[in-house]
């Protein structure tokens, strides 16, 4: 075999023992990572409770619905301190409701008890119910404190329900008052206006909360 010829042949071999290396594998081109798809951030409510004698029950099954969403959950009231309950509870205000800023929340939950009176004709107050609307978030409130929405007149042509008793139709009376259509049920939603009438409806109403705020 002359030189020239196994010249040839090495030049014709080589490539073919090369490419035998990668035999049978496939060279896949490289990829870029896959983003993960980002959480949803946690919804964020207010819970606005009387300085003095909210109610302790209403507050409790309210807020372990916003606990099992996952949501974040700030307390405001008239002061900063801590706010007492009707039943012997107590809370840290993280706001108060001069420096509550609406904008920051998904949704603003009045809880009711004796004390949620000093809101019923509170101007700071109807401005939070007031500004709640205006920026499209979700209004709700329970026992007594359907009152103060009435008297912020954010309720008018609404369906809501409201604490009241035999002896004692005056809170139905507010409402009527406030333009609102009053319906005898425990919880009644219209829109983003969820309302309830006492304790025994908390579970229920801050079940429809998060189911509202889940559309």
């Amino acid at each position: 075999m002359t030189k020239r010829t196994l010249s040839l042949l090495i030049l014709i071999l080589l490539p073919l023992v090369f490419s035998g290396i990668t035999c049978g594998k496939r060279v896949e081109e490289p990829t870029m990572p896959k983003e993960e798809p980002k959480a949803e951030e946690a919804k964020k409510v207010v819970m606005i409770v009387a300085y003095r004698d909210y109610q302790d029950i209403e507050y409790r099954d309210t807020r372990e619905a916003f606990d099992k969403a996952g949501y974040e959950v700030k307390i405001a009231s008239s002061s900063l301190g801590t706010a007492s309950g009707k039943l012997g509870g107590s809370l840290e205000v993280d706001v108060t409701l001069s420096n509550l800023d609406v904008a920051d929340f998904d949704a603003m939950v009045f809880v009711g008890g004796p004390g949620a009176t000093e809101y019923v004709d509170d101007e700071t107050a109807h401005k939070v119910a007031q500004d709640a609307v205006a920026q499209d978030k979700v209004l709700a409130a329970i026992c007594i404190a359907p009152e103060i929405l009435a008297k912020a007149k954010v309720l008018e042509g609404k369906k809501a329900t409201v604490w009241s008793s035999v002896v004692d139709r005056g809170p139905i009376k507010v409402l009527e008052d406030g333009g609102v259509e009053y319906v005898d049920q425990n919880v009644v939603q219209d829109g983003k206006m969820i309302t309830a009438n006492g304790p025994a409806a908390a579970k229920e109403f801050g079940k429809t909360i998060v189911e509202v705020l889940s559309k």
